[in-house]
């Protein structure tokens, strides 16, 4: 789990910097509620990513005009998506082959 939430708040810091809550809130809008993160899953997972180089931290205002502390995806963090990502397209398709397709329902 903990390799596709990172892909996935990767994805997210791609389209722009943005705070924890922002992230939760617009992973869950994105995949209509299916993935939803608690503070306590998200946080280290940040925190393990900036330790990594991936992402940088820094201290920002939101539109409310609270202080909150933002995520940017760095180069590294970019590059670093674009390959598992590729490596998550080949693992999905060979995935859909063997079930049938895409259309596959498991019962």
């Amino acid at each position: 789990m903990t390799g596709s939430t990172t892909m996935l708040i990767l994805k997210l810091l791609e389209t722009g910097d943005m705070y924890g809550y922002q992230m939760i809130d617009e992973l869950e809008k994105r995949s209509e509620n299916v993935f939803t993160l608690k503070a306590g899953t998200l946080y280290p997972i940040l925190h393990t990513l900036e330790q990594q180089g991936l992402v940088e931290s820094y201290e920002g205002v939101s539109d409310s005009g609270r202080a909150r502390k933002y995520y940017h995806i760095t180069k590294r963090g970019k590059e670093y998506f674009q390959e598992k990502n590729s490596e998550w397209r080949t693992y999905t398709t060979a995935v859909n082959q063997v079930l049938g397709g895409v259309n596959y329902v498991i019962n």
